[in-house]
């Protein structure tokens, strides 16, 4: 049986930076989907911070239909990520309303029409192919465990906003993450805050705080990067606002790790990024007892290992190898000048067959720079490379 996971899709972003709602930049997977016997969307599916679900469920339609085609027959697996939690939300505050529920295990499969009436719908356009919900992940095979990732913000050690919203929340409730050991306490943690930005968003347009520019300023600010094409003044002024952030940010993480907010690292490079994605998914899996096993995710966008990665760090402190789908949307500050040379690049596939080692690949590779740009009418600004940031990492 082969399985192919895809995942961060964020099909409704306003950015409109979701490649797969271009017809011909659908083809790569349709035609994949089509070589297999299941495909699994392994979160983040739809965008649903940048405003109503309505929007992006009409932004995600064609897609579906086309997917249903394409596996007829055959299996569609959605598990729901950081950004669509919405999607699986009613159900799992529909599970204790009459008893007390079971504990959530690693792998709750639910029909899509008890899940919501999003994913129902959803179901309906992907018909013929069969459609089911699984969360918070899937045994695509007994060694192979795949999940949207996020839970690996709670062991963030880079100040995101979303590691700074979870370290806020783990202190209010007293439950430090270094003592998670169950689905539960990272649902505990996670879903309040997933559920105050969908609150926002459910009826219109969200801010910048909110749709995730607000997190790609600050990174340019500290960072040293700067507009293509600004004016002088504006260079030179947007040069002593970073001159003030880069200055100020050690003292503000600082300040964080003493307010029991950490622990928080104050570097920001590519580098740091992969490694402490990779070591904060690492604990998610020794926490959640998955041993040795395969453990696919998705969340950061950088899929791999890659060849010329450092393979010990793909290896969970307990054993867990770890492998990323990487992602289908185009962030131009990840995205190395030369074409196809970063890490970032979208596109990214996992594998897995009867037996053997899951792989990873990129169904968009032999594209152009230019042919995955956001079409006229986003608002995806163009952004050079960091300086000093390597083709890959």
């Amino acid at each position: 049986m082969r399985t192919l996971i895809v995942s961060d899709l964020h099909l409704g972003s306003l950015t409109r930076s979701d490649l797969l709602r271009r017809e011909q930049l659908r083809r790569p997977l349709l035609q994949a989907a089509e070589q297999a016997d299941r495909l699994v969307l392994l979160g983040d599916v739809l965008e649903l911070r940048h405003g109503p679900m309505r929007d992006a469920l009409a932004a995600a339609r064609p897609l579906f239909e086309e997917l249903g085609r394409a596996l007829a027959g055959r299996e569609l697996v959605l598990v729901a990520g950081n950004h669509d939690h919405a999607l699986v939300e009613p159900w799992l505050a529909a599970r204790g309303v009459e008893a007390v529920p079971p504990p959530l295990g690693l792998e709750q499969t639910i029909e899509p029409e008890r899940c919501s009436r999003a994913l129902a719908r959803i179901a309906e356009w992907a018909r013929p192919a069969r459609t089911r919900v699984a969360y918070p992940g899937l045994w695509v095979r007994p060694d192979v465990y795949a999940m949207h990732g996020h839970y690996l913000d709670c062991h963030l050690t880079v100040p995101t906003i979303e590691r700074l919203t979870v370290g806020a929340m783990t202190r209010v409730l007293g439950r430090p993450a270094s003592a998670f050991t169950r689905v539960e306490d990272y649902e505990s943690t996670l879903a309040p805050l997933f559920a105050w930005r969908d609150a926002v968003s459910r009826e219109a347009s969200t801010g910048a705080a909110l749709n995730g520019m607000a997190t790609v300023s600050a990174w340019e600010a500290l960072r040293g990067e700067h507009r293509v094409g600004a004016g002088v003044r504006a260079v030179l002024a947007g040069r002593l606002r970073r001159l003030a952030a880069r200055a100020g940010f050690p003292l503000a993480v600082g300040a964080l790790n003493r307010a029991g907010m950490g622990p928080l690292r104050t570097q920001l490079s590519l580098e740091e990024l992969r490694r402490a994605g990779l070591l904060a998914m690492g604990e998610v899996a020794a926490r959640l007892g998955l041993g040795d096993a395969y453990v696919v995710f998705g969340h950061t966008h950088r899929a791999g290992p890659l060849p010329g990665d450092h393979q010990p760090e793909w290896r969970g402190r307990q054993g867990a190898r770890l492998l990323n789908t990487g992602s289908w949307t185009y962030s131009n500050i990840f995205l190395a000048a030369a074409p196809r040379s970063s890490p970032y690049w979208p596109g990214g596939c996992v594998t897995v067959e009867d037996d053997g080692p899951p792989a990873v690949d990129c169904l968009l590779r032999n594209c152009e720079r230019a042919q995955i740009a956001p079409e006229p009418g986003g608002d995806a600004r163009p952004r050079r490379r960091a300086a000093g940031a390597p083709a890959a990492v």
